[in-house]
């Protein structure tokens, strides 16, 4: 197989961005130049992942997001590692006690409090970061605290999908209230 990083022969909405000794590819042109600017600044695979992760909770939340669980597959020093970093239910959480609140689901519903996890997403990048990383956490994160302190411009297909998610949130509902 030939492989050529800067061919794209499929249609893709993938923004490859290749450097000397690495590459960084996703959805979003921003995220892909926050595992850039980790690379360029001397950081490793690592590093870039988790800086293009925060990046894309910022700047593409509906397709990585802070609250989300984190999982891994490192190939560092000939060694293969894995992470799970998923979250946890809510201690008081219970299929009693879904039931109770939601008589008439008959499986967990999507929306509300009732399916909220705690995040094992931050404590993961903490974790990847301390095994393999070169940078400091806060330099991996500084792209996307960048992104949120000073704005960005929004992806079209970002600003067409939120769109389209807000008629599926119900307006009236309080718990949406500001």
């Amino acid at each position: 197989m030939k492989f050529n990083c800067i061919d794209q022969p499929f249609v893709s909405n993938r923004f490859s961005i290749p450097v000397s000794h690495g590459m960084v590819c996703t959805g979003n042109p921003l995220a892909s130049s926050a595992g850039l600017q980790i690379l360029l600044k001397g950081g490793n695979a690592v590093d870039a992942a988790i800086a293009t992760a925060a990046a894309l909770t910022v700047v593409e939340p509906t397709a990585n997001g802070l609250g989300s669980d984190a999982f891994a597959i490192v190939w560092m020093d000939q060694k293969i590692y894995g992470l799970n970093a998923s979250g946890v239910a809510p201690q008081a959480l219970s299929i009693e006690a879904v039931k109770q609140k939601h008589p008439e689901a008959t499986m967990m519903p999507k929306f509300g409090w009732t399916p909220v996890m705690v995040p094992g997403t931050p404590k993961g990048w903490a974790a990847l970061n301390a095994r393999f990383g070169k940078l400091s956490l806060k330099e991996c994160l500084q792209p996307a605290i960048q992104y949120a302190s000073e704005g960005f411009p929004v992806a079209p297909e970002t600003a067409r999908s939120w769109k389209r998610s807000l008629a599926r949130y119900d307006q009236d509902d309080p718990q949406f209230e500001a």
